[in-house]
């Protein structure tokens, strides 16, 4: 399943904020109990001192008999009392001690042993039997000796909180540092990498070095990036390849019609000349010489041949764009290389009567005738030309196929089938302008050809043209 980059970085950062989160509550809970234990810690001890104060109030009564001690030390028991019971109803369930009720119990027996000495006391009885002495202090003592160990519980059990809490945030931070680790390094292999490597690609693409990128397999825009950046690179060169092609078409243009013009008067010139001398020396001449003139005749032709070739290669006309029939171009193509096909060479047209291609049409009958001839010399012990064609291909342009059963081509020249004289044939043989003249026609369309072949299998062109075109 492929996960998104967004997606990816929010998932990382949602596990970091929920862990995060969990160790927060976590010391959050227990930065709480922590302050409970406190507070109930200071309130142990208020009952504590409290406590004591009463105890001392009540050991100067049994000093002086004086009343007013045990009115004191009733005093301070009711504010034990009160204390005890704020502890129990706030802090019941934080506190250690789940005995409470008890020392409140406690507390307010010797409360009323000291209340019912005090009303002796007002009653007249001015001396107490050791037997009440002795009862009532140890009330005293057990309750202080009670709460003295709740409070020296407590204050142990809240240390050792504390320690625990120190222990804990230490081990909190370990899955943080983990965790922090882990995003940086996602961060570093799905984010920073990647950028990287597109950013070499694209500085490398500025200088001109359409070099692919390589293939980054993250399973998310990345991935998709690097594969449309490649895409793109791939028809940079494709378009780089094109225009290197035009402009050396252009180039050699503008020479071939210069050089052309330059050489057509001088063969005019010698061809007439040759003419001249046969005719006028018909009588004289031995046949040895005439054969040479002959040849020299037959040679002046052939150099008009290669000259046309190079007025028709330089030539720029503009044409006339217009929807026609593609069966009558073919028709028309045939006528005009058909005195070029040996009775060897089969021609199959698998083209529907109802085809028709927007197109200059003599251009087109050029291509169609180049391609065929194109064939014919590839196929020197004979074989099949087969002509397909479709208005409408999965790019929505008008498409036709010029397929032989030929020799096929080298893969080292496939490049090269387009390029101006070259040629693998024979010299004498052609001029290797015929395919560079139809790649010329083809752009001047804004259409494209290719070429697939393999050697002793034949070689397929295929023609791409707009379905609709402005006039070039």
């Amino acid at each position: 399943m492929r996960i998104s980059i967004r997606n990816k970085i929010l998932l990382a950062f949602s596990l970091f904020i929920v862990i995060s989160g969990l160790i927060w509550l976590r010391s959050y809970y227990s930065q709480h109990i922590l302050h409970q234990k406190l507070e109930i810690i200071e309130m142990k001890n208020n009952l504590f001192n409290t406590i004591l104060e009463a105890r001392r109030y009540e050991k100067n009564f049994f000093l002086s008999y004086n009343k007013t001690n045990i009115k004191q030390a009733l005093d301070y028991l009711d504010r034990a009392e009160d204390l005890l019971l704020d502890i129990t109803t706030k802090y019941g369930k934080y506190t250690l001690a789940k005995n409470l009720p008890e020392r409140l119990s406690e507390i307010r027996t010797y409360k009323k042993s000291l209340s019912e000495l005090l009303r002796l006391q007002e009653n007249g009885v001015l001396f107490v039997s050791q037997d009440t002495v002795k009862l009532i202090q140890a009330q005293g003592r057990k309750i202080t000796t009670e709460l003295e160990n709740i409070v020296a519980r407590e204050a142990e059990f809240t240390r050792s909180l504390v320690k625990r809490a120190k222990t804990i945030h230490l081990i909190a931070l370990v899955p943080i540092v983990i965790l922090s680790i882990l995003v940086a390094l996602f961060l570093i292999f799905n984010v920073i990498r990647p950028l990287k490597t597109i950013e070499r690609a694209i500085q490398k693409i500025a200088i001109g070095d359409f070099e692919n990128i390589p293939v980054i397999a993250t399973g998310d825009e990345f991935e998709s990036l690097v594969t449309s950046l490649n895409n793109m690179i791939k028809e940079l060169n494709k378009r780089s390849e094109e225009l290197v092609q035009a402009r050396k078409l252009a180039s050699l243009g503008r020479l071939t019609s210069g050089v052309a013009h330059e050489l057509n008067n001088p063969l005019n010139n010698i061809s007439t000349s040759i003419q001249i001398m046969v005719e006028e020396m018909d009588q004289d001449i031995s046949r040895y010489h005439k054969e040479l003139l002959s040849g020299v005749e037959k040679e002046v032709d052939r150099g008009k041949n290669i000259v046309r070739a190079l007025l028709e290669f330089s030539r720029a006309r503009s044409f006339t764009m217009k929807r026609t029939n593609f069966k009558d171009l073919i028709n028309g193509a045939l006528k005009r290389v058909k005195t070029d096909m040996p009775d060897n060479i089969r021609l199959k047209v698998d083209v529907a009567e109802d085809v028709h291609v927007h197109a200059g049409p003599e251009r087109i009958e050029r291509v169609l005738g180049n391609l065929m001839l194109n064939a014919v010399q590839a196929m020197p012990n004979g074989g099949t030309i087969t002509i397909t064609a479709s208005e409408q291909d999965e790019n929505n342009m008008f498409c036709f196929q010029v397929q032989d059963t030929g020799t096929g081509i080298p893969e080292e020249h496939i490049a090269k089938i387009f390029d101006p004289f070259f040629t693998t044939k024979e010299i004498g043989k052609g001029s290797g302008l015929g395919l560079s003249i139809v790649y010329g026609i083809i752009e001047q369309h804004g259409g494209k050809i290719s070429v697939s072949s393999e050697e002793g299998r034949g070689a397929t062109f295929t023609v791409s043209l707009p379905r609709e075109q402005e006039n070039a």
